[in-house]
């Protein structure tokens, strides 16, 4: 009788896991970083990466030891129960055991990675909704910390699992949330709320008016000012290509932009960087639609407006 493990693909191993993230980080992808879909499909990009790297380790470690033949199949071997469907421990556990293996997958890693599939659960288990309220800026660079973390204990960067433009995009955000300097901006807020409620009411609603006015007129994205609650612009850059949809003789295009400026003119505040808006919660990735008919988008123009009008002709 031989006792050497079947030499089979192993649905717990680390290159099967990966795979299965690629798969799921292509359909997360194909979403707006604002749309729910997209937090959504990123849960189960973190719980099959944190597997992944648990299995990085030693699959045994996903085993649920409650029954033997868990960890017998973890080692490549085949039991003989019938019906058998192999366990392995829950996403909780995981994140624990990678804390504890890991010093860089920091107690901070291993709790956001919990929250994170607390977030999930509640999508899949009751009628509420928290991916449509969910903030991209207060979890997407932690979460990409994350990810990083766990595909470097596999000896791999980000761009594994997404494009090269994508993980620059996340590099970015990384290093935003972890410049601490950035923190300092919530005192400039603050310094400026001050200012704003020693003003009178009539000026208040004479300058938020005039906000509104300017906001509406300047191209950017509006927000309210976290000093004032009053109307203000950010602007920013394009961080993928623009979709394209066409109805009858009507183009739309809706591009996502990174935040990079703030301002508001009712109380005079200003940010820049990504860092200082991602401080004080600003820093959510937003949409720009452009409408155009056809005529303008394609600039279709009479290819003989340049000519003289030929009077010869018979």
């Amino acid at each position: 009788m031989s006792t050497n493990p079947i030499q089979t693909s192993h649905g717990w191993s680390k290159d099967a896991l990966l795979t299965k993230v690629q798969r799921y980080a292509e359909q997360m992808y194909s979403y707006p970083q604002d749309d729910w879909r997209f937090a959504f499909w990123s849960t189960l990009v973190l719980e099959l990466l944190a597997r992944a790297a648990l299995a990085h380790v030693n699959p045994v470690l996903l085993a649920d030891s409650k029954d033997w033949n868990n960890l017998y199949h973890a080692l490549g071997f085949q039991p003989k129960e019938s019906k058998f469907v192999p366990r392995s421990i829950d996403i909780s556990t995981v994140l624990i055991r990678l804390g504890k293996i890991n010093p860089s997958f920091t107690n901070e890693l291993v709790q956001f990675g919990k929250l994170h599939m607390s977030r999930r659960n509640e999508e899949l288990h009751s009628g509420d909704n928290p991916f449509d309220v969910f903030r991209n800026s207060s979890w997407l660079p932690t979460y990409y910390q994350t990810c990083k973390v766990l595909l470097q204990s596999m000896d791999h960067d980000l761009e594994i699992i997404i494009c090269s433009d994508n993980a620059n995009d996340a590099e970015t955000m990384i290093s935003a949330a972890q410049d601490q300097t950035a923190k300092s901006v919530k005192k400039l807020v603050a310094a400026h709320e001050t200012i704003w409620e020693n003003k009178n009411p009539k000026e208040k609603q004479e300058l938020s008016s005039q906000a509104t006015t300017w906001a509406t007129r300047y191209e950017g994205h509006r927000v309210k000012c976290p000093s004032c609650k009053s109307d203000a612009l950010i602007s920013g850059e394009p961080i993928a290509a623009p979709l394209k949809d066409i109805k009858n003789d009507q183009i739309t295009e809706t591009q996502q932009y990174r935040p990079s400026k703030f301002e508001c003119v009712a109380c005079g505040l200003k940010i820049s960087g990504l860092s200082h808006l991602i401080a004080c919660g600003l820093g959510d990735t937003y949409k720009a639609t452009f409408t155009y008919d056809a005529a303008e988008y394609y600039q279709l123009s009479d290819e003989y407006a340049d000519f003289e009008p030929d009077y010869n002709e018979p």
